[in-house]
């Protein structure tokens, strides 16, 4: 779980507008596609972003990981669907702000367009997919923790997309090594894509997803589907962040954060139906 802001910290994080080891080979062998060949990307709008196409596959959740909170490794089908090439930039945000969807700005230690936007709660998420939603017609939507984590292993079945040690600068996290910004996440596409052909998928942001946080995979689905609960204060986040060690960028790793509250390690990428 990311760690709470320190004092003072979150007064100040928005503006007005203007993992354990998972040396264990997995039970199940995903049975994704490879991005060339189903991954396809495409936008719905000129200022929508980039999504790759997922074909429908299955896998094992959790798997390789010994953590009490990915347990039990479970299977899970994965319909069809389409989720961000990357996670949401500062410029696809400012979009949403400067047509109205969005009702603020990030408060942010840079103005490059291509880093993710960040110091969001999951709260804040819904402007931006309800804004895509109703530009679009097309129902976007945070990804479900099963689709998040079938799409960021990218057929792998490793504790990392590329493999099952954490390597040097192939990810932006605290000790991943290479070029790293303390202060702010790198930018979306500074180091290489999945399988799959998806950027930033671990480190960068902490990315919210659609489900609610239960403490383990005891009753959780197996079609892909968010799990919800009657009340739900707190929200899933996945991939770690640019201010997390190797372990928490693991695949597998999960954290939680109130869903109503910002941090500034939290972002998000979309996800959406296909028709």
């Amino acid at each position: 779980m990311p760690p709470r802001p320190a004092a003072g910290e979150q007064v100040a994080l928005l503006q007005p507008p203007g993992a354990a080891t998972t040396s264990d080979a997995p039970r199940t062998v995903p049975t994704a596609p490879s991005a060339q060949s189903d991954g396809k990307v495409f936008q719905d709008c000129p200022e929508c972003p980039s999504l790759v196409r997922i074909a429908e596959g299955a896998f094992t959740m959790g798997a390789g990981a010994h953590d009490p909170e990915t347990t039990p490794a479970h299977n899970v089908t994965i319909r069809a669907f389409a989720i961000g090439q990357f996670p949401i930039t500062l410029a696809e945000w400012k979009a949403c702000v400067d047509a109205g969807g969005c009702d603020f700005t990030p408060h942010v230690a840079t103005t490059d367009d291509r880093t993710p936007v960040h110091n969001l709660s999951w709260d804040d998420t819904q402007q931006y997919i309800g804004w895509l939603s109703r530009k679009t017609g097309h129902r976007y939507r945070l990804p479900s923790e099963a689709e998040w984590e079938y799409a960021a292993r990218g057929g792998a079945t490793t504790r990392y997309w590329w493999g099952n040690e954490p390597g040097i600068a192939l990810a932006n996290c605290a000790d991943c090594g290479g070029p790293q910004e303390k202060r702010v996440p790198m930018s979306v596409d500074a180091f290489k894509a999945n399988a799959f052909g998806l950027y930033d998928v671990l480190g960068g942001v902490a990315q919210w997803v659609e489900d609610c946080w239960y403490p383990n995979y005891q009753g959780a689905p197996a079609n892909g589907a968010a799990r919800e609960a009657k009340t739900c204060l707190k929200r899933v986040l996945r991939g770690g962040s640019f201010r997390a060690g190797h372990d928490d960028i693991a695949v597998t790793a999960r954290a939680n954060y109130d869903s109503s509250v910002r941090y500034v390690v939290n972002g998000f990428r979309v996800a959406r139906d296909l028709n």
